[in-house]
């Protein structure tokens, strides 16, 4: 049964870091500007981030669905996300890739965009829910646990996948860094402009 529930949280979560976002994204960013040596480090203090985030929003998924309205939360917190996160890419598209930073950094990025996450509640709010209804985890302490290693490590296994993906990219197509910064930059406020026009059609056109 606990096989199950790790197995769960492994395939659960990778399938939820599949989508282009902000942290994909971010993972393949920094393998292209500073290599893949501290894209892993971001990626392993996100992971670990992740267990935490999992385990908390798995404990206290029935409170966070029924107490808050968090579409609108979550949908105004990502316009902001994307919207700084396209910013700074963009600011830095010219920049020279420097492979020759501190570790430090990477890891301190990896727990700050694991903390600021919003669009995993949403996914769990759903899954969650699901998950916990359909008794195919227990909510005990032990099996919540495991199932949230089991997210740390899918996530890591897909971020893993879009940083070896964006250096095979690199490397297959002889891509400038200003091409793909640029590029990431431009997808960034697509996605913000995505949620601010979901925010004006739920909240001022449909209603």
């Amino acid at each position: 049964m606990l096989f199950l529930t790790f197995f769960l949280g492994v395939v659960c979560n990778a399938l939820g870091y599949i989508p282009p976002g902000n942290i994909n994204l971010t993972a393949a960013q920094i393998t292209l500007n500073k290599g893949l040596k501290q894209a892993y480090y971001f990626i392993l203090s996100f992971s670990l981030v992740e267990i935490f985030f999992t385990f908390v929003m798995m404990r206290f998924v029935e409170w966070f669905a029924t107490s808050l309205n968090l579409d609108r939360i979550i949908d105004i917190a990502m316009i902001f996300v994307f919207l700084i996160l396209g910013i700074i890419t963009w600011r830095s598209r010219k920049e020279m890739p420097n492979t020759d930073t501190s570790n430090k950094d990477s890891v301190k990025y990896g727990i700050l965009l694991g903390i600021l996450n919003p669009m995993q509640i949403p996914y769990w709010l759903f899954l969650g829910t699901y998950l916990i209804s359909h008794e195919w985890i227990d909510t005990g302490n032990l099996s919540l646990a495991i199932f949230s290693v089991g997210c740390g490590i899918g996530a890591g296994i897909v971020l893993y996948a879009f940083a070896r993906f964006a250096k095979y990219i690199q490397e297959k197509f002889t891509l400038s860094s200003y091409v793909i910064n640029k590029s990431i930059a431009i997808l960034f406020f697509l996605l913000s402009a995505y949620h601010v026009v979901k925010v004006i059609y739920e909240q001022i056109i449909k209603s």
